[in-house]
């Protein structure tokens, strides 16, 4: 299981099972200090291992970075 900052690297490296959330590098569980939202992200990908049925499959988070500011991709 992979959590992806990166979506076009990980379908280019065929991840067997993926999670994306769309924040910035270095930051694949949440935002600095956000206890709830990293274990929401954790939580998420656990779960996808069970709901994942075939190698290559990349889910979307519903997850976003609420400080725009931090990061201009946001």
């Amino acid at each position: 299981m992979a959590i992806s900052i990166m979506r076009k690297f990980t379908e280019e490296t065929k991840a067997s099972r993926a999670v994306f959330v769309r924040w910035p590098l270095g930051h694949p569980l949440g935002e600095p200090f956000k206890v709830a939202q990293h274990r929401a992200v954790l939580e998420a990908a656990f779960s996808a291992l069970e709901t994942i049925k075939e190698p290559g499959i990349i889910i979307d988070l519903p997850f976003r970075w609420r400080r725009p500011q931090d990061w201009e991709g946001a």
